[in-house]
């Protein structure tokens, strides 16, 4: 425990050389350990450092596969504990050609360009609230926004965060490799860069941290036609009319930015709002969005995408020379129909990125239902030397936080001498960045129920108009009495259980 291995660009000739000018015991060191192909040596101007690692077979203690949160956490926490670390990470170009730097989805597709555009949607529906409180000279009417400048600063924003990331991993001494890597056996990984050379890298233990990228629906045209939340933050055209597919919380954000920003906004859901969150919060939130202007498309599901243009694409088309056609079929009368968009961005789920990293070769077992990695309370897979965090791993929230402690945690497990330092994934708390936001913990109205039994729970909940809003007298649409900021639309729900003392369990 507590070894430090030191690597060097250095060769036998090169190390032969140098021998011959250091006196005494450390030439003798150098001379002797040339012999064994375990030595790791560093010569440095007046001073040569060598280490025997006799007792390791492999080239690293640690190899980590994914550059995001969950991998960039753990392996700089081996690196700090003194273990030699590798990270593997590469990025597959969407259908759409974009691709990102170092970091994950969450710096580059995912919370932080997500957030910024959440809040530039924001600011623009507080220049009314603004208006009130005495800023007579805001925009009005003729206030417009920039999408290209939007893109423009959220992307310069990201790449710093890309390069500062690559800074710490060099500081810290992780070798980073912009490789594409799968497993040959539970220790061995191969690895192909960009331009498809390839090379093999062994370690004594590897973490699997590959996340996730979207799923597409499987019809005609949607890899074609349509973009996903992988491409939206990078779009270099203004998205003009847009559809988002799904209504999950990637779904609902997408939709509540592009509203927010003036773009005409349609969601088309198959079901219900927020699945797997409280659902009378998430159809209070859909209802919200729908009054304020974004157009729902309820119970029906697309068949398939179309290139349009000329006289069927309506209007003035767009800069990629044509429009997407998406014919749905509504799934509780059967019938079909159709409507042209500018843009379509699908958000129907995500998929593991696990399929095409050799996880056979290793023997890693994962679960038949999503293809997610299955690990034990430690993040253990059932191969003893190789572990899984992140988005990647069943039964975990896909959230930054959690991978970046989840990984922070196994390092300390396998090298800072707290074996039990566990991560408790059951009171994780977690926001959605709709037009209303949503913040919750614990456990939602329905999965209460389910647990503990209707008898047994009580929820208390209040409505509310916050105190910034009170001044803003103005309509946000007058034909249909909507105000711009409404009555009673906040909302606070909490679940206790009863018979425990009104112990709050969401």
């Amino acid at each position: 425990a507590g070894r430090r291995r030191e690597t060097g660009r250095t060769v036998r000739s090169t190390l032969l050389k140098e021998a011959r000018v250091v006196v005494g015991r450390a030439a003798r060191c150098v001379l002797t350990e040339l012999k064994s192909p375990a030595t790791n040596c560093r010569s440095m101007v007046g001073k040569v450092d060598c280490e025997k690692n006799s007792m390791s077979q492999y080239e690293y203690d640690v190899a980590v596969i994914g550059g995001g949160s969950g991998g960039l956490a753990c392996a700089k926490k081996c690196a700090q504990l003194g273990k030699k670390v590798v990270l593997f990470d590469f990025v597959k170009p969407t259908p759409q050609g974009t691709k990102w730097g170092l970091g994950g989805t969450c710096v580059n597709v995912g919370c932080i360009p997500k957030k910024l555009m959440h809040y530039a949607g924001l600011l623009g529906e507080t220049i009314s609230d603004a208006r009130s409180l005495g800023w007579t000279t805001l925009g009005g009417k003729d206030t417009k926004h920039d999408w290209e400048t939007l893109v423009s600063s959220v992307q310069d924003y990201v790449r710093s965060i890309n390069f500062g990331y690559k800074v710490e991993l060099r500081e810290k001494s992780v070798d980073y490799k912009n490789e594409y890597a799968k497993f040959l056996d539970a220790h061995t990984i191969e690895s192909t860069n960009k331009h498809g050379e390839v090379q093999k890298t062994t370690a004594e233990y590897v973490v699997i941290a590959p996340g996730g990228r979207p799923r597409y629906l499987g019809v005609q045209g949607d890899k074609e036609l349509c973009i996903t939340s992988d491409d939206i933050f990078s779009l270099q055209r203004n998205p003009g009319k847009t559809l988002v597919v799904g209504a999950s919380y990637i779904a609902l954000e997408c939709a509540g930015f592009l509203t927010a920003l003036g773009y005409e906004t349609y969601v088309m859901s198959r079901s219900i709002f927020l699945r797997g969150f409280d659902q009378e919060i998430g159809e209070q939130i859909g209802t919200y969005m729908e009054k304020h202007g974004t157009r729902m498309i309820r119970r029906c599901t697309p068949v398939k995408f179309e290139t349009v243009e000329g006289d069927e694409a309506g209007e003035d088309g767009n800069e990629n020379g044509g429009r997407v056609k998406c014919t749905y079929k509504n799934l509780d009368f059967g019938f079909e129909a159709s409507e042209v968009f500018d843009t379509v961005l699908l958000a129907v789920g995500r998929d593991a990125c696990t399929s095409t990293i050799g996880l056979e070769s290793a023997g890693v077992v994962v679960s038949p239902s999503n293809n997610k990695v299955i690990v034990d309370e430690y993040d253990r897979t059932n191969v003893d030397n190789i572990f899984a965090i992140g988005d990647a791993v069943d039964t975990r929230q896909e959230l930054t936080p959690v991978a970046i402690k989840s990984g922070e945690r196994l390092a300390e497990r396998l090298f800072g001498g707290k074996p039990e330092l566990k991560m408790d994934y059951n009171t994780v708390p977690t926001t959605v960045f709709t037009p209303l936001e949503y913040g919750c913990v614990g456990m939602s109205e329905e999965l209460a129920t389910e647990v503990y039994g209707e008898e047994n729970i009580d929820v208390y909940h209040s409505y509310m108009k916050p105190l910034e809003w009170q001044t803003n007298h103005e309509m946000h649409d007058e034909k249909k009495g909507v105000m711009h900021r409404e009555d009673n639309v906040c909302f606070a729900k909490m679940i206790v259980h009863s018979k425990e003392d009104e112990r709050v369990i969401g």
